[in-house]
């Protein structure tokens, strides 16, 4: 496998453009003032960023992801985040298993 200039030049440039990016938000974050409103509506950006990134395969391979998908869900409702990823893991396993 080779990699020309051209492509190198590419990947370096994205890689560059991606982690300003990245530091811009984080400068500009410590500088705002935020009302508590907006402090709230930024602290759900995360959240629902990975339900978009995660209900639409979850939805969309089978029944046995759905149904670990929803007890993964229910157990993030009284779960630290390990182990709502050991649930869900173990659920996709059994219900594999088991369907």
């Amino acid at each position: 496998m080779t990699l020309d200039a051209l492509n190198l030049i590419a990947i370096l440039g994205m890689a560059a453009v991606t982690y300003l990016t990245r530091i811009a938000g984080l400068a500009l974050a410590g500088r705002l003032d935020l009302s508590p409103r907006a402090q709230a509506a930024f602290d759900a950006i995360p959240p629902a960023v990975l339900v978009a990134v995660i209900a639409p395969s979850a939805l969309a391979t089978g029944w046995v992801e759905t149904g670990a998908a929803l007890l993964a869900a229910l157990a993030a409702t009284r779960l630290p985040l390990l182990a709502v990823v050991a649930v869900g893991v173990l659920a996709v396993v059994g219900l594999r298993m088991v369907i």
